[in-house]
């Protein structure tokens, strides 16, 4: 599983991109918030919508669907932001993970997950753990420490403090 083995029950909270669920560990996710409006950063990567305030705190939001190199995601009645903290070398970041829809936490089996498909070596899967099977589907597990590289998370966090600074009226 790309080095990632799963091997003891875990719980987690499910999302809807386009058609597919993923999963990604409860432990990760501080909070799910309803939609609410996203300040626009100019010169960020397209992936990234911008920030929100989050009880005074500046929180980068990506919409997951085109960092997935999906269709971007369409604002709905369902449509959330998940706030997830991010590991990358040692430093954590708090980031915002705009998806279609939440749907369920529950606990997933290690025995019922298998390792993540290699498809030829084009295909970037390091940040899948595995693919859990509940209720005769398939989730994708996320790595959510492994989706964004160093580079992304600095660009994001550099971009969250330029938006946090004082505007001058």
């Amino acid at each position: 599983m790309n080095g990632t083995t799963i091997n003891e029950t875990r719980q987690y909270l499910t999302f809807k991109l386009s058609d597919e669920m993923f999963g990604v560990d409860v432990a990760q996710v501080r909070e799910i918030l309803d939609y609410i409006k996203i300040t626009k950063v100019p010169q960020t990567p397209d992936f990234m919508c911008g920030v929100i305030n989050l009880r005074g705190s500046v929180v980068p939001v990506v919409d997951m669907n085109l960092k997935f190199s999906m269709a971007k995601t369409e604002r709905t009645v369902n449509t959330c932001i998940v706030v997830v903290e991010v590991n990358i070398d040692g430093d954590t970041t708090v980031l915002g993970a705009l998806v279609d829809s939440v749907q369920e936490v529950f606990e997933i089996e290690p025995e019922n997950i298998e390792p993540a498909p290699r498809i030829g070596t084009k295909l970037k899967t390091e940040f899948i753990k595995g693919m859990g099977k509940h209720n005769e589907r398939f989730i994708i597990i996320l790595d959510i420490d492994k989706i964004f590289s160093s580079e992304e998370l600095l660009s994001v966090k550099e971009n969250s403090i330029v938006a946090d600074a004082p505007a001058s009226n």
